[in-house]
């Protein structure tokens, strides 16, 4: 991760850093050895900075925190969930391209 702006969550920190967040949170399900999260990575870094105060780019990595990865059943990576006052408010998958990405932020964050 580029970017100092994206927030790693795990286990330990999710209900804090995500649960618990006064922003938006869009969360990266991830993995190490997925090409496609590896090509999305940098669109990521680029919109944290963008957009920051406005909402909060996390990344989980699926490996080590099957637990939560399994509770909001992402069953194929990248998925990318975002999350408002604690609660799921949108979902998609898939390597989006920036204006995509862009445009799935944007139609759930006023």
């Amino acid at each position: 991760m580029a970017d100092e702006k994206i927030v790693k969550v795990d286990s330990g920190n999710f209900g804090d850093e995500v649960l618990g967040a006064p922003v938006p949170v869009l969360v990266d399900f991830w993995a190490t050895w997925c090409g496609p999260c590896r090509q999305v990575a940098p669109i990521l870094d680029e919109m944290a900075g963008e957009l920051d105060g406005k909402i909060k780019i996390a990344k989980l990595d699926v490996d080590s925190a099957q637990d939560v990865a399994i509770q909001y059943n992402v069953q194929s990576i990248p998925t990318f969930i975002l999350f408002k006052d604690g609660e799921v408010a949108d979902r998609t998958m898939g390597a989006l391209p920036k204006p995509k990405l862009q445009e799935f932020i944007d139609r759930n964050v006023s």
